[in-house]
């Protein structure tokens, strides 16, 4: 064989093992690097309490259509976590975990027995049965990718999970029925602003697909946060109360990933 003939064969047997390694290390490397990460967040749609005490045992996802398995466990908080506080961009974080990357179809919240709500100054158990053997399910489908962080947010309706038993003089008139939207942080946007004056117990409100979602202004600065709104066009609503009118600012565009600024919403007596 020729000088030539032999080192072309040995330059091409080179190629050949240095594709094979390269290849071999490429399959290890998303071997290893097959996760993603999962951020759960809790925040408060808020209602007319003055405290909302929720505990949360456990935070689970599904991966599969049957929700009887396929259950992994994300975080045991083992916390109680006072809703009304979650407002204006404040959250609990519920869990932040690395998982196998793919489609996650539910999550769900195992609920302890210290639920509470406090009423004119007055602290009730609520009860919540099915959550406590169950968890309060969602259905989510999360897609988890390597390497990325994908964030669920978690905005609980309180005036629509408390329900008041009818006029019964029972030691625990109220019922907890968690009704919670769930939804992508990076398919959202957010809307800020300031109301002047500031007035206790101001609420600004908008809906999304038909359901109200709203926050109290921040004591003292009046700024306030609509978080979790889908990419669109919002009426915004300010209620200070019977002392004031209520206070329309009407066409605002919110662009996911983004914050788009109200300014400053003067209230009217």
């Amino acid at each position: 064989m020729s000088y030539k003939k032999r080192f072309t064969s040995h330059i091409t047997t080179s190629i050949a093992a240095m594709l094979v390694l390269v290849l071999g290390l490429s399959a290890c490397d998303q071997g290893l690097d097959n996760t993603g990460t999962l951020r759960v967040v809790l925040h408060d749609n808020p209602g007319e309490f003055q405290e909302v005490g929720i505990e949360v045992l456990r935070v689970e996802v599904n991966n599969l259509d049957d929700e009887d398995s396929g259950w992994t466990v994300l975080s045991e908080p083992n916390e109680t976590y006072d809703l009304l506080k979650l407002v204006n961009g404040n959250m609990a974080v519920l869990a932040d975990v690395e998982l196998k990357a793919g489609t996650y179809r539910q999550i769900r919240l195992i609920l302890g027995d210290g639920n509470y709500v406090v009423v004119d100054g007055e602290t009730y158990g609520l009860k919540t049965p099915s959550a406590q053997q169950t968890g309060v399910k969602l259905n989510i489908d999360a897609q988890i990718q390597s390497g990325i962080t994908y964030t669920l947010g978690l905005d609980f309706d309180v005036n629509k999970s408390i329900v008041k038993r009818g006029n019964a003089p029972v030691p625990d008139p109220y019922l907890l029925k968690p009704v919670i939207r769930a939804y992508a942080q990076a398919e959202t946007g957010i809307i800020s602003g300031v109301v002047n004056p500031y007035v206790e117990g101001t609420m600004v409100s908008t809906e999304v697909e038909g359901e109200p979602v709203s926050t109290y202004v921040e004591e003292e600065t009046g700024a306030f946060k609509l978080i979790g709104l889908p990419a669109g066009v919002y009426d915004i609503v300010v209620d200070a109360g019977e002392d004031y009118d209520p206070v329309t600012v009407d066409d605002i565009e919110v662009v996911a990933g983004e914050t788009t600024d109200a300014g400053v919403i003067d209230l009217v007596e």
